[in-house]
């Protein structure tokens, strides 16, 4: 930055960067972020899709760190709430903004119901986020842009931002990796869902779509990496749904030849190769960092 400002000759601390704090490590050094970035530091981003895909695979062969279905993992869990916290109260004590993580919501211009769902949840989480003290956020779709402004817009009011609001409160290290959820579960239909999600990603990957719709949810390349991610860490770890069976690669692959029966009948598509990328990845016993490191061969 300063190199390109003296080059260009002018003031440093006119190129800014916002910072997405998207794995589990930098949510440990927001401090020595914010300082290093010194006065090119606009502010810090909550990544959430890549903070929870870092979280399982930083602790991928720790029982203790099994999450359940990715559904129930909401933003007003405990250790997500902590995250944010945390983030929102860094941010502020050093002048910086604090952004708030995208809504994967897809409201439908033909459906709705579907939309009244979608505006609902996003309303929701928007109103989290300005409450716990974020300056702004982002949104999967620009319909949703109305809904996401109309929150910030009553919260802040006449404001820009919301740095005067300092959060006193302490946030823990042991709060960020307390990943328990009280009353969660992984279920048959959340094993269903990472397998189907994970295909779809895949197949739409190799088409050359990056970031897909599937099921009314904008999934990228983070989402589908949780999918395949959890479904490697239950296998592992030996993990039970909440029906009492244990989660093994057979059952991993009946679910999968299942989803290929309906998913395969779609025209000109890449299912074979997807689900090829997804069975390495899946039974493989070491964890993959990246499954778009094994998708570049096709």
């Amino acid at each position: 930055f300063n190199y390109a400002q003296d080059q260009l000759k002018v003031p440093r601390g006119t190129i800014r960067a916002t910072v997405l704090i998207e794995t589990i490590m930098a949510a440990f050094e927001m401090e020595e972020i914010l300082y290093e970035l010194k006065e090119h530091a606009s502010g810090l981003n909550a990544g959430r899709w890549d903070y929870i895909f870092s979280t399982i695979k930083k602790f991928s062969r720790h029982k203790e760190f099994l999450l359940p279905d990715r559904a129930q993992i909401t933003m007003r869990v405990p250790f997500m709430r902590a995250y944010c916290r945390l983030l929102v109260k860094t941010c502020h004590r050093h002048g910086a903004h604090a952004m708030g993580g995208m809504a994967a919501f897809i409201p439908s211009r033909k459906d709705a119901a579907i939309n009244e769902v979608a505006m609902s949840k996003v309303k929701d989480d928007k109103e989290l986020e300005a409450t716990t003290g974020f300056d702004g956020t982002w949104v999967a779709h620009p319909d949703l842009v109305a809904v996401a402004k109309d929150v910030f817009d009553k919260t802040l009011g006449s404001n820009p931002n919301q740095k005067s609001k300092q959060l006193d409160d302490v946030v823990k290290g042991s709060e960020l990796l307390a990943v328990k959820i009280d009353g969660s579960a992984i279920t048959e239909k959340g094993l269903i869902n990472n397998v189907d999600v994970a295909l779809q990603y895949i197949e739409s990957w190799l088409r050359g779509t990056g970031a897909a719709a599937i099921h009314n949810l904008m999934e990228d390349a983070a989402t589908a990496e949780i999918s395949r991610a959890q479904l490697w860490q239950w296998i592992i770890c030996g993990a039970k749904l909440d029906d009492g069976r244990p989660i093994t690669i057979e059952l991993y692959r009946q679910t999968r030849d299942a989803q290929l029966k309906v998913l395969s009948a779609a025209p000109n598509n890449r299912y074979k190769e997807a689900a090829e990328i997804l069975d390495r990845l899946v039974e493989s016993e070491n964890f993959a960092e990246f499954l778009t490191t094994d998708a570049y061969r096709y």
